[in-house]
């Protein structure tokens, strides 16, 4: 490595900056891997831009942190001041170290503004760049932050952005922009991740697809109030920058404090989305605590007896789920004190004498006695008015004193700002997984944050979050063996701050298949499948009314973390056996589906999606064709299988989780009906197969093995 410059090299990726100073660190590069032979000099001369008429006398350089001080005319990476002064700090680079391999630490220093930044980075195995911004305070007089952000440039060549958004029951849909001139900001308010969040925002190359095209992407591992941008302008190289979004003063630091930004991740592809998808993939399942026992069945009782607690349907509900090949049966909402409806109860985390006279061991002696885990519902960061505990501690209700929040779903969220309030949740959730053998807890938070201030009336969406945060840690110090899910009324609270603390997500309040396609596609393409809880809902969906096929629901629930959420006890038999097997597959699949490489093809007709997942040794594959609405095609275009190792060949086999689709007999093609065929990965690539005519709403598999290579 140069002296002077910083190359970070991993996963086909390259982050070079220039430290040389006497300023912040130049991102000369980040993108494609450029080699281990690279001369970083050369290229920061080759990168040094002409002088432009009317404008600033020398080139303006794009730091991490750009600043208007060198002329940068952007969004500027920090903001704040001291009463008005100090509001554009020069930093000049006052150290640079590098403690391992693919990582480095840099520290600058504003003599003037009395300030020190240091921004540490590494270059994952994956290709995922973490960097983490701080600021620390080294004046006599307070310093307001208003914005520590991090901003990296992206090539012109990126001129297409992409992002996500949504809302209650229909999370993480797509949308797409040019990448023009200004700013494009998306901003989240909601005291959580949000419905609509865009769980990350990337810029790309003209038309970039699911495996196509050059693509940049950053993700803010924060479950807080967040802003996330791209920029350019005839002045300014395309960027994008995210960051923590404050409200005004709140976070005010006094000497010698310190402010860590959350977490930017960021990656980039050469070969489109997926592999955005295979870097964050990678990532996560190399972290320490990422789970490595085989992700369980579960059975969820919410939509099968909601509010109505009674021991000897619970049981039966037990018994039926054992026998499906349950794993883990999980109580929802309605256990505590009190709680008859969603109008009381929350903060009483006491298990209710009147329904449950005997307490909750009856219930977990017969499900662990089948065979399974027992899991509990609980919502500790929020409170009914309606309920002990807020009468008892009236200020223990997060708002500006003196008036109360607007309610959202009869519940106030509860100030876990204020120790004691933090510390009688952690006694009661403690005292409950002393008291039973709960080996998971379904977290749930169902409101947004509105107007959130502290005891003092000063804004707490900041220290709410870290609140939550800890309030999780010490938890999970206590009761390492317990798992937890991250549910905020369905996919409001998606990140990789949530994920450092939890074991997987609940994409969405929804079950709808139909739906869940497209949720579960592009809540995809930050998580793996097996962080992903994707349950099998009822035959008509409670969420939209809609009439979804047995094949479907359990054909959209095998590509995620599969559980059940239905009254399975008032089944047929029939139907019981149809589950059964599609439980059968999915144990059988799941070592495949929880390592493999997520596939999504590219396909021309927008009224069907195809998507699998590939092992990682390209020694099997699983692929899912879905009919999503009627077709212009009579029959449906050959199902292109991407991702496949091209020199092996590959016995293709229908896959029936649960039942025959509709479209049969003359509307199989010859190769279905005879239940075989065998192709290399490269034909199966260039020319793919024809599948079954299907009606709108189905969907059907293929299984692939190799048999040779």
């Amino acid at each position: 490595m140069s002296e002077g410059f910083v190359h970070l090299r991993a996963a086909g990726v390259s982050l070079v900056l220039d430290v040389r100073g006497p300023g912040l660190p130049v991102v000369l590069h980040w993108g494609s891997d450029l080699g281990p032979d690279s001369d970083p000099e050369a290229l920061a001369l080759a990168a040094v831009p002409a002088v432009a008429v009317s404008a600033m006398d020398s080139p303006v350089p794009v730091s991490l942190l750009p600043e208007r001080a060198v002329g940068y005319r952007g969004r500027p990476g920090l903001t704040g001041s001291r009463q008005g002064r100090g509001f554009s700090p020069s930093f000049l680079t006052s150290s640079v170290t590098r403690p391992g391999d693919g990582s480095a630490v840099v520290l600058a220093r504003d003599e003037q503004a009395q300030l020190t930044v240091s921004l540490a980075m590494s270059l994952e195995p994956s290709g995922i760049l973490r960097i983490r911004p701080s600021l620390t305070n080294d004046g006599d007089e307070p310093y307001v932050l208003h914005e520590l952000a991090c901003i990296l440039p992206v090539p012109d060549r990126a001129t297409d952005l992409l992002d996500l958004t949504g809302r209650w029951l229909r999370e993480r849909h797509p949308q797409r922009h040019p990448f023009v001139a200004g700013a494009f900001v998306r901003e989240g308010r909601h005291g959580r991740t949000g419905h609509d969040a865009t769980l990350l925002l990337a810029a790309g190359t003209g038309g970039f697809g699911n495996r196509t095209g050059e693509v940049w992407a950053t993700h803010l591992g924060w479950s807080g109030d967040t802003t996330a941008w791209a920029e350019r302008g005839p002045a300014t190289r395309p960027v994008l920058g995210t960051a923590e979004l404050l409200a005004p003063g709140e976070v005010v630091l006094s000497t010698g404090q310190s402010y860590h930004a959350p977490c930017t991740y960021a990656a980039y592809s050469a070969a489109g989305l997926d592999g955005i998808s295979d870097a964050f993939h990678g990532y996560l399942r190399g972290r320490s605590g990422h789970p490595t026992s085989p992700r369980p069945v579960v059975l969820n009782t919410w939509e099968a007896v909601y509010f109505d607690h009674d021991l000897a349907r619970l049981q039966d509900l037990a018994t039926t789920a054992a026998s499906l090949g349950v794993e883990r049966f999980v109580l929802d909402d309605g256990w505590f004190l009190g709680r008859r409806d969603d109008t009381r109860g929350l903060g009483d985390w006491t298990v209710d004498p009147v329904v449950w006279p005997h307490g909750l061991d009856p219930l977990i002696r017969h499900v662990t006695d089948l065979g399974m885990s027992f899991g509990l519902w609980v919502e500790p960061e929020m409170v009914n008015p309606d309920s002990d505990l807020a009468r008892a501690h009236p200020d223990w209700i997060l708002g500006v004193p003196g008036r109360t929040p607007n309610a959202w779903r009869h519940q106030q969220v509860l100030d876990l700002t204020n120790s004691d309030a933090w510390s009688h949740i952690l006694s009661r959730l403690d005292e409950l997984l002393s008291s039973y053998d709960i080996s998971f807890l379904k977290w749930d938070h169902n409101r947004d944050l509105i107007e959130a201030a502290d005891q003092h009336g000063r804004p707490a969406v900041h220290g709410q979050t870290r609140a939550a945060y800890r309030l999780l840690d010490a938890l999970r110090e206590r009761h390492p063996a317990v798992e937890i899910e991250s549910c905020s009324s369905g996919g409001a609270r998606v990140d990789l701050g949530i994920l450092e603390r939890t074991d997987r997500v609940w994409a969405s309040d929804t079950n709808d298949a139909l739906e869940r396609q497209t949720i579960q596609r592009w809540t995809g393409l930050l998580l793996p499948p097996e962080l992903v809880g994707a349950h099998i809902g009822p035959s008509v969906a409670h969420t939209t009314g809609r009439t979804s096929s047995l094949e479907l629901r359990a054909a959209t629930a095998l590509f995620g973390s599969l559980g059940f959420e239905c009254d399975i006890a008032g089944l047929s038999e029939g139907e019981l056996e149809l589950m059964r097997g599609a439980v059968g597959h999915y144990v059988r699949l799941r070592p495949l589906l929880h390592s493999g490489t997520t596939v999504n093809a590219d396909v021309a007709d927008p009224s069907v999606r195809l998507h699998g997942v590939v092992a990682a040794d390209g020694s099997a594959a699983v692929f899912c064709f879905v009919q999503l609405t009627t077709s212009g095609l009579e029959v449906p275009a050959a199902a292109v299988l991407p991702g496949l190792d091209p020199d092996r060949t590959y016995e293709v086999r229908p896959l029936r989780l649960a039942s025959g689709h509709r479209g049969i007999g003359r509307h199989e093609p010859p190769w279905w009906t005879a239940g075989v065929v065998r192709l290399n990965g490269r034909a199966l690539a260039a020319v793919g197969l024809q599948l079954p005519v299907l009606y709108p709403e189905e969907a059907v598999l293929v299984e692939l093995n190799a048999v040779s290579s």
